[in-house]
């Protein structure tokens, strides 16, 4: 079973359709890619698998259950994580608290435990630190845990950003444009991390990007759309050899 099928999802900004009658379907553990040029859709696409939009036609099925309605806690609790273009990181935090806080969602105390500190409360709080601890650990993060991500490099932030997304324990995470604004350094530093996470670590990946060196080495599949429709999906090499591609986004240049 996919773990997620987008079924003839349309959605619609007043009078324009960013995405039109869309099927993509996800296979487990995977790394998969989504491509495009600007304006194609592809953003729109991942906030409506995240619950930002709601699709005004069409279902979006994660893991067997239809998430029409849902908010993006909910999808989040369904097991889907995301990172966004622009990193989004709590800059006035610690990176530990910014994993811990990750965690709301599954805190299991109540306020007045949290007012209260009692052990139901300190017990979850240290197992929370414990787990963030070891996340930062496996991904050679744990001696940023206590800076602030404001003051460090643009791609640990990115670094970052990924192992937040990594704490909620997803079963697919969405990678927008995860090599945007990376130097040439930072992005090969990128496809090693990605390739670790989908070696390690029980998830899905999906990815935006526009990197095609990133894409080519990393995807198994890839799904190119213009204009929210489905235009070529295959292998890279695939992808990289069909005309509708080259004419749409490619570019001779970039092949």
């Amino acid at each position: 079973m996919s773990l997620l099928e987008i079924k003839s999802m349309t959605h619609r900004f007043g009078g324009l359709k960013a995405v039109s009658e869309l099927n993509i379907s996800i296979e487990p553990g995977r790394v998969e890619g989504l491509i495009g040029h600007n304006g194609a859709g592809k953003t729109t696409v991942f906030n409506l698998v995240s619950g930002f939009y709601t699709p005004t036609e069409g279902n979006i099925i994660v893991d067997g259950q239809d998430t029409g309605g849902l908010k993006p806690h909910q999808v989040t609790a369904l097991g889907v994580a995301r990172t966004f273009q622009n990193i989004r990181l709590w800059k006035d935090m610690t990176v530990l608290d910014n994993i811990r806080i990750s965690q709301h969602h599954r805190l299991g105390y109540s306020f007045f435990d949290a007012v209260m500190r009692t052990k139901r409360y300190m017990k979850r709080e240290s197992e929370i630190t414990a787990e963030a601890y070891k996340l930062l650990e496996e991904l050679s993060l744990v001696d940023f845990a206590n800076e602030y991500p404001k003051n460090l490099p643009y791609g640990t932030q990115r670094k970052v950003e990924i192992a937040r997304a990594l704490s909620v324990k997803p079963k697919l995470l969405l990678l927008d444009e995860p090599a945007a604004g990376l130097n040439s350094s930072d992005v090969v530093t990128l496809i090693n991390l990605v390739k670790w996470i989908s070696d390690n670590f029980p998830v899905t990946i999906w990815m935006i990007e526009h990197h095609m060196d990133v894409v080519m080495e990393l995807c198994s599949h890839i799904v190119c759309i213009d204009f929210g429709e489905t235009i070529a999906e295959g292998t890279p090499e695939e992808i990289r050899n069909n005309p509708a591609v080259i004419s749409a986004y490619l570019g001779d240049d970039n092949i």
